[in-house]
């Protein structure tokens, strides 16, 4: 953000998100976007369907998370994950 605090790409983007506490997933239902309820992370930091304008990626720790395929174009192999911890930004 402006103020170089932290916060989800899209969904849930006004709550700020900390480095280094345990964040639990919300479940937030939005027009336009399918329900897919957890923290959407990546193995790497590629995500090549969506805007590298302004973008910070975070190393992370996850639990309780799930494995989801999805098209190369889109990043691949993603993890959906009930719960996250923010390590570090990357540089």
């Amino acid at each position: 953000m402006k103020d170089d605090s932290l916060s989800s790409l899209f969904i849930g983007k006004r709550n700020r998100l900390t480095i280094g506490n345990w964040l639990k997933a919300e479940a937030i239902p939005t027009n336009g976007f399918a329900f897919r309820p957890g923290w959407h992370c990546t193995r790497e930091p590629i995500a090549p369907h969506l805007s590298k304008k302004d973008r910070v990626w975070v190393k992370v720790k996850i639990k309780d998370f799930e494995e989801i395929k999805l098209p190369i174009s889109q990043g691949g192999l993603w993890y959906l994950a009930k719960d996250m911890k923010i390590i570090e930004e990357c540089k």
